[in-house]
């Protein structure tokens, strides 16, 4: 099992979820998906709402405030695949794997990908 080298969760802990949504909206938006399809994704992951994620967006949380506040969907455990070089069911960190699932669900939306299947619909 191929893991991220030391000293990366620490690194994503301390990014700023506000300062990392706004590449996150100008590469789903690039590729002619929405704003609201980028939310829907992440309130999918993580149970955050509208407000609480517009909350988040507006304020000054970190990567790791960010996931120490969300209730991950269940079936987040159903995302897989290659992120960053690194297969994200395989990832031993529990931040870097949070943070490699959203950076997953966010290639599949950038990618066209149906929203059903995004949202790992039963």
């Amino acid at each position: 099992m191929k893991q991220p080298p030391a000293g990366t969760a620490e690194k994503i802990a301390k990014m700023s979820f506000s300062a990392v949504y706004p590449m996150l909206l100008a590469k789903v938006e690039k590729k002619g998906r929405t704003k609201s399809e980028l939310d829907q994704v992440i309130e999918w992951l993580t149970g955050y709402d509208e407000a609480a994620l517009g909350e988040v967006v507006a304020g000054d949380v970190t990567y790791a405030e960010f996931f120490e506040g969300a209730t991950l969907n269940p079936n987040a455990k159903l995302i897989t695949g290659v992120i960053c070089g690194y297969r994200v069911e395989e990832l031993e960190d529990p931040l870097v794997q949070q943070c490699r699932y959203l950076d997953k669900l966010v290639d599949e939306l950038a990618k066209g990908k149906a929203m059903e299947k995004i949202l790992r619909a039963a």
